[in-house]
């Protein structure tokens, strides 16, 4: 049978009552000078979202404003300059009510030109990682298709997206390893050689980058038995944390910096540590690496980490997380579409998702709200 997503709150509840309604969810969504949005206004009433139209009329923007609710640069990676709207426009603004972990929240964010962005929860200033407390939300993107041909870059950043799901102070530790990363390479471009400069920054390496590994691993195998015996359609993936082209990572990190100063120098880089980490994928049914599969298996093997992601997480805090999939149903038949719905509303989750053509959505039924928005000369509009 159809997995049941929730319906939507009677209209006759106080709005008290309609935002307790359990589970993680953005209930109004406001936007200002954002992208193609001049000003757009939201509500959601829990339920998984369609938002069709057309190839640039704004879609994607919007999943980009929900991830910015988050801690991070956003499902783009974008700088706060690039996002305002053109040209009236030197900043931008983002304003949602959320039903967060265990209380109702309002948040805003905001950047003017190429300042760093600003949040603020409740009317009180508050830092990015806060917002990892509050919610969590994870996306599959277009751009992440050729996740397991390209560089370790993108699996590294994949894996701590996954790993700050888990534990949101994990961008602390990424930050302070990086921090202390940068100044060894400074070191190591003007040649110094004095031992005594690098001791320091490379027991903050080593500290931290401890903090990293640990994480990640954790989050594996977290990954690993959520996704033992899941009710999916979609491939088990077999994952594992290695050094950079397949090695094994340095069992003793300060020893391996000391020991690797010379060539460090010679490079004008740091050449071990989590930072050179890579994901290994295998297609666990086949024992096929997935730099190896099909394009859509690669695909499906993504849809099920990010699916087992969510099982994991509603699991830990009796709550799933909100899921942004851009054109996730575009390269999937009409039966793994309807299984994607299905666990979708099996673990209630608030899922947002984006397709040009509204029977993409078909199999959701009235489970679903559905916005469709088109480009009106170059201002995106949305009707419900």
């Amino acid at each position: 049978g159809r997995g049941a997503c929730p319906p939507a709150p009677p209209e006759y509840l106080s709005q008290d009552e309609r935002d307790s309604v359990s589970g993680l969810a953005i209930t109004t969504l406001n936007l200002s000078h954002f992208r193609s949005h001049r000003l757009a206004r939201l509500a959601f009433d829990g339920r998984p979202v369609a938002i069709v139209g057309p190839n640039g009329a704004g879609k994607t923007n919007i999943l980009e404003a929900v991830s910015l609710l988050s801690p991070g640069r956003g499902l783009r990676r974008a700088g706060p300059d690039e996002i305002a709207r053109r040209p009236e426009a030197l900043g931008w603004k983002i304003t949602a009510e959320v039903r967060g972990l265990g209380a109702n929240h309002q948040v805003e964010t905001w950047a003017e030109g190429s300042a760093p962005r600003v949040v603020r929860i409740d009317s009180k200033a508050a830092t990015q990682a806060a917002l990892g407390r509050i919610l969590r939300v994870l996306w599959l993107v277009p751009a992440m298709d050729r996740l397991w041909i390209e560089a370790a870059e993108g699996r590294r950043r994949f894996l701590d997206r996954i790993t700050l799901s888990f534990a949101p102070d994990h961008a602390e530790a990424v930050l302070a390893y990086d921090k202390a990363m940068r100044d060894r390479n400074r070191l190591l471009k003007d040649q110094v050689s004095d031992p005594h400069w690098y001791a320091a920054l490379e027991s903050q390496m080593v500290t931290s980058g401890a903090a990293i590994t640990a994480n990640r691993r954790s989050a594996l195998a977290r990954l690993a038995l959520a996704q033992e015996g899941a009710e999916t359609v979609f491939p088990s993936a077999d994952l594992a944390l290695t050094g950079p082209e397949g090695q094994a990572e340095p069992d003793d990190l300060g020893q391996a910096l000391v020991e690797g100063r010379r060539r460090d120098m010679a490079a004008g880089r740091t050449l071990q540590g989590p930072h050179r980490a890579d994901l290994m994928a295998v297609y666990a049914a086949k024992g096929v690496a997935a730099d190896q599969c099909s394009t859509g298996e690669q695909k499906a093997l993504l849809i099920s980490l990010i699916l087992a992601n969510a099982r994991a997480l509603a699991a830990d805090l009796g709550s799933a997380p909100i899921l942004l999939l851009d054109e996730v149903a575009a390269h999937l038949d009409a039966a793994r579409r309807a299984a994607l719905y299905d666990e979708i509303c099996a673990l209630g989750a608030q899922a947002l998702m984006t397709g040009t053509e509204a029977a993409l959505f078909d199999s959701l039924g009235n489970r679903a709200q559905t916005f469709v928005i088109a480009d009106d000369g170059g201002q995106s509009r949305i009707d419900t």
